[in-house]
């Protein structure tokens, strides 16, 4: 008999833990934030584009202008290659090669400077963003929030919620 009873003491318990765990698992307060989403819509990460295409917008038709340049002077060389001397076609030519190789110069090096400045960009408004999902996080008691998900439901999205802080300026 009292083998009996310390095993249903033991199934007791073992119930009783269970429907612990439960309860703590259903208030566990979980939320997910789609970061692609938040770069994309959000107004601050609107700012930075604008301001890159203004601070790059000159630079980039400056180099599409030149690329244009290069473009028309090959095509005349083409053309004219038949009429032209042999001398006179391999100086047109090193110019050719020579301007492209400092157009390429030109590009890497806008390229670089355009990438640098997207990354600091990118860096503020990402630094706001985890600023506003720490503030969701205490103000709403969350136990978890998530930024990278492979599959997430809309009841645990906030990606809205965080959104529209970056948006009113919190």
């Amino acid at each position: 008999m009292n083998k009996w009873k310390t095993l249903a003491a033991a199934v007791a318990t073992a119930s009783l833990w269970a429907t612990c765990t439960l309860a703590q698992a259903q208030e566990l307060k979980i939320g997910y934030v789609n970061s692609e989403r938040v770069l994309r819509e959000a107004n601050p990460a609107k700012a930075a584009q604008a301001k890159l295409e203004a601070e790059f917008g000159k630079r980039e038709k400056d180099l599409a202008d030149v690329a244009n340049r290069l473009k028309a002077a090959s095509d005349k060389l083409d053309k004219d290659a038949p009429t032209l001397s042999e001398a006179e076609r391999t100086r047109r030519q090193r110019e050719l090669v020579e301007q492209d190789r400092d157009f390429q110069r030109k590009r890497r090096e806008f390229q670089e400077d355009l990438n640098n400045r997207k990354n600091e960009e990118l860096a503020l408004v990402v630094d706001r963003a985890n600023k506003v999902i720490k503030q969701i996080f205490d103000s709403e008691k969350y136990d978890l929030i998530l930024q990278e998900v492979v599959f997430a439901g809309p009841r645990i999205d906030i990606t809205k919620k965080v959104i529209d802080a970056l948006n009113a300026g919190k």
